[in-house]
């Protein structure tokens, strides 16, 4: 019969854990006979189609669901069950309707699936499958599509992750192994089911070579330029690690276009019967130039009227005090490596230090110490002489100039000032913060 499909994202019945395949309603898995994967990887795109074939050996019939890990960049758009001989062919329903059509069917002892996303985990599918009956065998076909990352040497990178029979257990397996789920140790020869994987790769880039983790048999090229290839599994693997393929193209920054042409059967404006296009690029970005730290110079207006309060309230906090505490926050959040040094100014000027120092821990808490001592006592708002002796200072090579000056706006001969800043402007940024009531 058919089935009811419905790729929305309401809470599974199943809690999640780490368990993967077909399991019953207690998490209970359900023997896994074999795996037959059939992978083809077009450019920077894989297509795959993974058949997993399981047996109710109980003699009782078992409700049962399937859980299968995603890649977060991963999309399905097609799954089956064949459950002795029957297939369970899946179709988009809205989500209350799929959730009546499969209660019914399951009350009727039929078949049918609902297939559902974890909303709190995007990237593990679960779809209840139905009544599996005694001895009953059940083949259940996966098919999506992902985007295959790149590794820092250019390979393209592509898992199936070995956790979709968590029953058994490998005797002398490693210790982090994602297998190691309270399943039964056995040798490695007796594990119950065997696995296939076969590999397409096609790319208007030529192949330069595939690699894997696992044994694979020899790469065979199906063209004289190497655009396209086939690897298999060898016999005899059994699934004790994930199966990771590594794919190297040459000229792989070349863009490139692959097109695919509509299913004939599909509707024209549907997703699948509309023809496609798509454009790999991946751009050759040379490393990045070293980021200059540079060098950061506070003026700290110290003048009388800093004195003053911030706002006409009672116990206004005073601007001098209200500076200090924005000076005390940047000083302790400048980057490692960098230059800094802090001037105080008023009808005189004094720094911190003779000349800009690096930042480090020690100096750091120098300055932090000497800003806590800082009052309003300098007198008059005379920021010129200060601005042009540390214009007129050495520069650092590799870290630009940074001014930040702290005053409450009462500056004397304003326009000497911004004379002063307009002609230095190609060797440092500026920028004022005024503390006013």
């Amino acid at each position: 019969m058919s089935s009811v499909h419905n790729i929305s994202f309401p809470q599974p019945c199943v809690t999640m854990v780490q368990l993967c395949g077909l399991l019953t309603c207690q998490e209970e898995p359900v023997p896994l006979k074999s795996i037959s994967v059939t992978l083809s990887i077009c450019e920077f795109v894989a297509g795959v189609s993974v058949t997993l074939n399981y047996e109710n050996e109980e003699k009782v019939p078992l409700e049962v669901f399937f859980v299968f890990p995603m890649d977060e960049d991963s999309a399905v758009y097609s799954f089956e069950a064949m459950v002795d001989g029957k297939k369970i062919q899946a179709e988009l329903q809205e989500k209350m309707k799929a959730h009546s059509n499969y209660e019914n069917a399951i009350s009727q002892g039929q078949q049918a699936f609902l297939l559902e996303e974890d909303k709190c985990s995007r990237d593990v599918f679960c779809c209840n499958v139905g009544n599996l009956p005694p001895g009953s065998k059940a083949a259940l076909t996966l098919k999506y599509v992902q985007e295959l990352p790149l590794e820092a040497d250019g390979a393209l990178r592509y898992v199936l992750p070995a956790i979709l029979n968590p029953r058994y257990q490998l005797s002398g397996g490693p210790e982090d192994s994602c297998l190691k789920m309270k399943a039964p140790v056995v040798p490695l020869e007796d594990l119950p089911y065997t696995i296939s994987l076969v590999a397409t790769i096609s790319s208007q880039h030529s192949i330069e070579r595939i690699q894997s983790n696992c044994i694979l048999s020899p790469t065979e090229y199906l063209d004289d330029k190497k655009t396209s290839a086939r690897v298999s599994l060898a016999d005899g693997h059994k699934f004790d690690r994930d199966v990771e393929l590594l794919i190297y193209y040459s000229d792989v920054h070349t863009p490139s276009v692959a097109l695919e042409m509509g299913k004939p059967m599909q509707k024209p404006d549907s997703l699948m019967g509309d023809t496609a296009a798509m454009v790999s690029f991946y751009p050759d970005i040379p490393e990045a130039e070293p980021v200059t730290c540079g060098e950061f110079v506070f003026l700290m207006d110290r003048s009388g009227s800093m004195q003053g309060p911030m706002s006409k309230q009672d116990k206004s906090q005073s601007r001098i005090d209200a500076a200090k505490e924005t000076l005390t926050l940047l000083l302790k959040s400048l980057p490692i490596g960098c230059y800094f040094n802090v001037y105080g100014f008023g009808s005189s000027y004094e720094a911190f230090f003779p000349n800009s120092v690096q930042y480090t821990q020690q100096t750091m808490e120098e300055a932090l110490r000497r800003v806590k001592l800082m009052r309003a006592d300098l007198g008059g708002t005379e920021i010129l002489i200060p601005l042009q002796f540390i214009y007129r200072g050495p520069s650092i090579p590799g870290h630009p100039l940074q001014l930040f000056v702290f005053t409450d706006g009462e500056v004397t001969d304003t326009f000497s000032v911004i004379r002063e800043v307009r002609s230095n402007r190609e060797r440092h940024r500026y920028e004022e913060n005024v503390i006013s009531g």
